[in-house]
């Protein structure tokens, strides 16, 4: 699959004020200044997509982008802000925590959410934490370990062990989950292609 077309739709602060459910959604997720907004803009190939910024905890609300991939399918790519550090009041995170969860747990047409892992560090808690949440909520998701390019390959590697390691503690089986870099594209193909299954299984509830 190869895309077209990615355009901004709308930010909204509450999953009732996103755009209707009636196409397939893929949404992305992980900790502040895990490289979310560079590995949206290297998927769709729009360098300013996706704001990027050095400052944790910029993107604040629900951000719809519309794709339209070469196969004429259109879907909704989902920029959603991020878990963990940041320099905002406490109130503000569990403003955060509580429209991640609402949104995940309750928007119809989420096929799939792509967990961002940050690939340059050991297991942190708070992804585990995360990931086994959306076990218990039973929600469909891959694992995206990011910013391989900065790391030698075998740490990379062996940070992905580790977590899946981890995981395995309570884990039946290992996730699905691939490794990237939107500096050198690494893990696109595999993303797309995921996204272009789910899109032929795609059924309007």
């Amino acid at each position: 699959m190869e895309i077209i077309r990615a355009q901004y739709v709308i930010s909204s602060p509450t999953y009732k004020q996103c755009p209707a459910a009636d196409k397939p959604e893929y949404a992305f997720i992980g900790r502040s200044n895990v490289g979310k907004s560079s590995l949206i803009n290297m998927l769709t190939r729009q360098a300013s997509l996706a704001k990027t910024s050095a400052t944790p905890g910029k993107t604040q609300l629900i951000n719809h982008f519309t794709i339209t991939s070469a196969d004429k399918k259109i879907w909704y790519l989902v920029d959603l802000p991020g878990y963990g550090y940041a320099k905002v009041s406490q109130k503000a995170r569990n403003n955060w925590s509580n429209l991640i969860e609402s949104y995940i747990r309750k928007r119809e047409n989420l096929q799939c959410l792509f967990v961002l892992i940050d690939s340059r560090h050991e297991p942190q808690q708070i992804d585990l934490d995360f990931v086994n949440a959306l076990g218990g909520w039973q929600i469909p998701f891959v694992l995206v370990f990011t910013k391989a390019d900065k790391n030698k390959p075998g740490a990379t590697l062996r940070h992905r062990d580790e977590f899946l390691q981890a995981l395995m503690e309570t884990w039946e089986e290992a996730p699905p989950h691939v490794i990237t870099s939107a500096v050198d594209r690494r893990g696109r193909p595999e993303l797309l292609k995921h996204i272009a299954q789910l899109n032929q299984e795609y059924r309007p509830t």
